[in-house]
């Protein structure tokens, strides 16, 4: 991608900001790094997790919640004895609607199996953290690419980082050049149009985290996307134990060392 100098120092001070933005939002109260724990309620038949109050039962296509006064639950920011239906959270983390004093329990679904989430703003991880490490903007790791869209979506089984395989969804794939050498990356298309990739390069494991995210706007009408390598993200898995994050499909794990972007989690 050719740029003049003004256009490279305005994507550096956006990169900058994005960059400051990526670690606030990470060590926020309900951040990545507040994530204690994601308990599956299959591990827990009788319903009684440990460290988490109330009895949780799955009913179909709802979770049911039973507690007493002395569990201390709130639902709905109200005192909360006896039993609600719940199904899964999909907003923001502090607006979930069970929670134990600071903490918000929330409710999880994946293919069919239930869980609780317990994210603690007095978590350790969230205590150690000092910043991400990510490497300052270069324009040579922002790069023209092209959309390749799949005439349907596919489903590809990747293991997740608790050590469990889960389905992918992939609508197509993105193709870019690093050197005159092209490569192709496999992505998903979000509700919104926009792209995210699940990837690995040559740093992988060595001098960055073993895998990072990428997440393209929606390409232009010709196809074309913008794929920023600046910007390839540390995974949520990368903050906290507790996710399910997927490791990167077959086929995107790239030759190249992508020596751009943020590489690890940095704790005092």
């Amino acid at each position: 991608m050719s740029t003049d100098a003004p256009q490279i120092q305005q994507a550096e001070q956006d990169w900058l900001r994005w960059h400051k933005e990526r670690s606030a939002t990470v060590s926020a109260p309900y951040g990545p790094l507040s994530l204690t724990g994601t308990h599956w309620l299959a591990d827990h038949p009788e319903g009684r997790i440990p460290a988490v109050p109330g009895q949780w039962r799955a009913d179909g296509d709802e979770l049911v919640l039973t507690a007493t006064a002395e569990d201390g639950l709130t639902v709905d920011g109200k005192p909360f004895t006896g039993e609600v239906r719940l199904t899964a959270d999909g907003g923001a983390i502090d607006a979930s609607r069970v929670a134990h004093g600071e903490r918000r329990l929330v409710v999880l679904i994946r293919e069919g199996l239930w869980a609780v989430r317990d994210f603690d703003p007095d978590s350790v991880a969230r205590k150690a953290f000092r910043t991400i490490d990510a490497t300052p903007y270069e324009a040579r790791w922002a790069l023209t690419g092209t959309f390749r869209p799949y005439d349907t979506t596919r489903t590809v089984r990747v293991e997740n980082a608790d050590g469990v395989e889960r389905g992918l969804g992939l609508g197509g794939e993105i193709a870019f050049e690093v050197e005159g050498t092209e490569h192709t990356l496999q992505v998903a298309v979000e509700q919104d149009g926009s792209l995210w990739a699940v990837f690995a390069d040559a740093t992988s494991g060595d001098s960055s985290f073993r895998f990072r995210f990428l997440r393209p706007a929606a390409p232009a009408e010709d196809g074309s996307v913008t794929v920023d390598l600046n910007r390839a993200l540390l995974p949520p898995c990368a903050f906290a134990d507790h996710f399910v994050c997927p490791f990167p499909p077959p086929g995107n794990t790239l030759p190249v060392a992508v020596e751009a972007g943020e590489r690890n989690r940095i704790d005092h």
